[in-house]
């Protein structure tokens, strides 16, 4: 069954967005409809013709790999979300593709094997560890809240939590097709972090949480919201800051428990879980609608 899930990002059903939505990317992205086309047109004639995504992973299976790229890039909605990552910038779309795949080829732990029924995601979903809210935020970004310390240190792997992710992001753009748009706002709850939750931040992994984050995957981050932060935390957050460019310093912003009042304020209070003041339902069943590739999880 593992093999289902082993490789791919997940299939998009298709979502026209709305005039408002287009009045947007055409400000905010330079997208319109005869620039998507062709530049859609341009990447995927670049994606046969070019050499550097044919990454050696062994002589048998270089072929193999290949046809898997491909495979994935069958859908023009993912290259759309590259191209408006980068503004439709040829150039930069190109080298974040290039560091999508090399990234996936160098972290297999984080993008593959994707069976979200092996026991040790399962217990990671069953905490919640990372939770999509069910609607967008007043500026149509889409909100996840992702639990930095709920996890036992001890049993759980980082990796497994990338993994985790990697899912939920795509599941939330799949039934929302606009985050690609308008990004998304990710809020990072690190209460009562303990020492062997420090020690799994090390430098290598904050670096390539950062490198996903600003330079290879699809998906315009538009603030990281480090909430419940105490003392402690400052270490970590200085080594993410060194990885970070100015762009995405600014982005990022700390919250300790006493300073929260104005965190959630572009959220709308209907979609907020109760657990951070809003109406929105308890953790636990956003927990419990969790949907990954197509499947309800119930609890």
């Amino acid at each position: 069954m593992a093999s289902n899930y082993s490789d791919g990002v997940v299939h998009h059903s298709r979502q026209e967005l709305t005039s408002d939505d287009k009045k947007y990317a055409a400000v905010h992205l330079n997208e319109t409809d005869e620039t998507r086309k062709n530049a859609i047109a341009e990447i995927k004639c670049w994606i046969e013709k070019c050499d550097d995504l044919r990454v050696r992973i062994g002589k048998n299976d270089r072929v193999s790999y290949l046809k898997r790229i491909f495979n994935l890039y069958t859908g023009d909605f993912l290259i759309l979300r590259f191209l408006r990552v980068c503004k439709f910038n040829l150039e930069k779309t190109k080298i974040r593709i290039q560091n999508y795949y090399k990234q996936r080829f160098r972290l297999p732990e984080w993008y593959m094997n994707k069976n979200p029924f092996q026991p040790e995601l399962q217990e990671l979903l069953d905490l919640g560890i990372v939770l999509p809210l069910r609607k967008p935020d007043n500026h149509g970004r889409l909100v996840v809240i992702t639990y930095g310390t709920r996890h036992d240190p001890k049993k759980h792997k980082i990796s497994d939590i990338a993994k985790i992710a990697v899912m939920a992001t795509e599941i939330a753009t799949k039934n929302y097709t606009a985050a690609s748009v308008y990004g998304c706002s990710i809020f990072i709850d690190v209460a009562n972090p303990t020492v062997r939750h420090a020690l799994q931040m090390r430098p290598q992994i904050i670096m390539n949480l950062v490198h996903a984050w600003q330079s290879s995957y699809p998906m315009r981050i538009q603030s990281i919201n480090i909430i419940n932060a105490t003392e402690y935390i400052d270490i970590i957050l200085r080594i993410f800051r060194s990885f970070m460019i100015e762009k995405m310093k600014n982005r990022l912003h700390v919250y300790s428990q006493r300073a929260m009042q104005n965190c959630f304020k572009d959220i709308p209070t209907n979609i907020l879980p109760v657990e951070f003041g809003g109406t929105g339902g308890t953790l636990q069943e956003l927990a419990g609608n969790y949907e990954i590739n197509g499947m309800k999880r119930t609890y």
